[in-house]
C-alpha cells in the first residue's frame, strides 16, 4: 500500500513549482490532493496530470490573500475528498521580488508581504484546524532560504518568510497535545520565479549558486515534493523544526 493511501491533502500555489511538485509526490504515494491556485487553468493542468497517472486531485481555484476563499478551499475539498490530514501552506500571496532597497521600501509592501504569507498561513492552518483537531494531521509552512540569510532587496519577503517560522513554532507548541504535527521547509529550488530572477539577475543568481555547497539548485519535485513527503510520514516525531532543503546553503544550528 503507498504511504498515503486514504488521506487527504491540501496543497497552496500548486499550479506551478514547488506547489505543483509537492502535490504530484503526494498523489504519487496515494494521497487524495485540492490541487489550489490563483490561477486555476494551471491548476486544472496539475490535477489532470495527477489524474492520468492514476492518482486522485482536483482543482480548486483559491487567492490566499481572501481569507473567505481558504475557508472555501478548505470546505471544497471536505466535501469532495474528506477532511484533511495534510496542508502544504506553499503560496505566496505578496511582496514578491528582489529589488527593495530597505531604506525606501514602502509599508504597503511589507504588509503585502505579510498578508500574502503569514497571513495566508494562519488562515490555512485555522481552517483545517477543526478537523486535524479529531485526526490529528501535518501542517507544513514553507519559508525561505533568503529569510534566513538576509539576502539583499528581498526584505518584504524575507521577514515575511521568517514570520512564519515563528507562527510555525507557536502552532507546534499549541496543537501538538492534538496529534497535530507543523513544521517549515526553507526551499532553494527552481520554480518559475527563481527562474524569472535568474533571467534577469544572471550575476546575482550565480553568486547565490556558489552559496550552495552541493552546487545546484533543487528541483521542486524530486528534491523539495520528497522532502515535504518525508515530513509527512516518515518523520513523526517532528514539530516546530525548520528542514532547510536548500543543498546546504543554510546550515542551522
Amino acid at each position: 500500500m503507498s504511504r498515503l493511501e486514504g488521506k487527504v491533502a491540501i496543497v497552496t500555489g500548486a499550479g506551478a513549482g514547488i506547489g505543483r511538485g509537492t502535490a504530484r509526490v503526494l498523489a504519487r504515494e496515494g494521497a487524495a490532493v485540492a490541487v489550489s491556485g490563483r490561477t486555476l487553468s494551471k491548476c486544472q493542468q496539475v490535477a489532470e496530470e495527477i489524474v492520468e497517472a492514476g492518482g486522485r486531485a482536483m482543482a480548486i481555484g483559491c487567492d490566499v490573500n481572501v481569507r473567505e476563499q481558504i475557508d472555501e478551499l478548505v470546505a471544497r475539498t471536505v466535501d469532495a475528498f474528506g477532511p484533511p490530514e495534510i496542508l502544504v501552506n506553499n503560496a505566496q500571496g505578496g511582496g514578491m521580488g528582489g529589488a527593495f532597497v530597505l531604506e525606501d521600501v514602502s509599508d504597503n509592501v511589507f504588509l503585502e508581504a505579510f498578508r500574502g504569507g503569514l497571513l495566508s498561513s494562519l488562515h490555512g492552518m485555522q481552517a483545517v484546524f477543526p478537523y486535524m483537531k479529531e485526526t490529528g494531521g501535518s501542517i507544513v509552512n514553507l519559508a525561505s532560504s533568503t529569510g534566513i540569510m538576509g539576502d539583499p532587496g528581498f526584505a518584504p519577503y524575507g521577514t515575511a518568510k521568517e514570520a512564519i517560522r515563528g507562527l510555525t513554532k507557536h502552532a507546534a507548541r499549541e496543537w501538538g497535545r492534538y496529534g497535530i504535527r507543523v513544521n517549515v521547509v526553507a526551499p532553494a529550488a527552481l520554480g518559475e520565479g527563481a527562474a524569472s530572477f535568474r533571467d534577469e539577475a544572471p550575476k546575482r543568481w550565480e553568486a547565490i549558486l556558489r552559496q550552495i555547497p552541493l552546487g545546484y539548485m533543487g528541483d521542486p519535485e524530486e528534491d523539495i515534493g520528497r522532502g515535504i513527503l518525508a515530513i509527512v510520514t516518515d518523520l513523526q516525531y517532528l514539530t516546530g523544526a525548520t528542514l532547510a532543503l536548500d543543498g546546504g546553503r543554510c546550515i542551522l544550528r
